[in-house]
């Protein structure tokens, strides 16, 4: 069964992006963004995509500049069967931790879709099961699934968007250009203004971090 947490996909990487992972249900993927950070929520997006959806542009939000995301972002809304983005902030991720906060993200963006998903594509390798939906974890699923690439960039674009917002209330950090990640600049702030509201606690240092990662299922 899909939903079981050994059966974690390793598709082979190809050039053009696939539409649907299976064509018997309605398939939704998810993404997050805002994983790695030091400070901020971390964001999730769920989407369902038509069967005719076509894009040569669309991929992993990573792979692509900000005008391209932006511009995705409208075209996914407008395209998009359904689709939803939810956010888990600082403070639930240090009571927690990042990976049960990004899922419970994408549990929530799930739970705003106006069509219920019937198939979960998730990009990564960790999920719990959200209702009784069966799901695939896809191994760098946004840069071989559309609908996982689709959600990767409203989550990205839309948690750009709240760095935005919150670094005009604390432009000492530079929110506005390093949007929380663990960049030299971002550091050296912190060392040098201390801690904010909307740091995360729990990543008490740079190398503590980068050793957070999603567990083998």
């Amino acid at each position: 069964m899909a939903n079981k947490p050994q059966n974690i996909c390793k598709l082979k990487k190809t050039d053009k992006l696939q539409i649907r992972y299976q064509h018997q249900f309605i398939e939704a993927g998810c993404d997050e963004a805002g994983r790695g950070c030091l400070a901020g929520p971390v964001f999730a997006a769920a989407v369902i995509l038509p069967d005719d959806f076509e894009n040569e542009v669309l991929n992993d939000s990573k792979k692509l500049n900000e005008k391209q995301r932006y511009e995705l972002r409208q075209l996914i809304e407008n395209s998009a069967i359904a689709w939803g983005v939810a956010m888990v902030d600082n403070k639930e991720i240090d009571r927690t931790n990042i990976l049960k906060s990004s899922i419970r993200a994408m549990h929530l963006a799930l739970e705003k879709l106006t069509m219920q998903p019937e198939f979960v594509l998730i990009d990564g390798n960790r999920f719990f099961r959200y209702r009784q939906v069966p799901y695939a974890c896809i191994i760098k699923g946004d840069s071989k699934f559309l609908s996982i690439a689709a959600a990767s960039i409203l989550a990205k674009t839309y948690r750009d968007d709240y760095m935005l917002s919150i670094h005009d209330k604390y432009p000492q950090y530079a929110w506005n250009k390093n949007k929380g990640y663990p960049t030299k600049t971002h550091r050296n702030l912190m060392e040098i203004n201390g801690l904010c509201e909307f740091h995360r606690r729990s990543f008490k240092s740079v190398s503590k971090q980068a050793k957070i990662q999603f567990p083998e299922c």
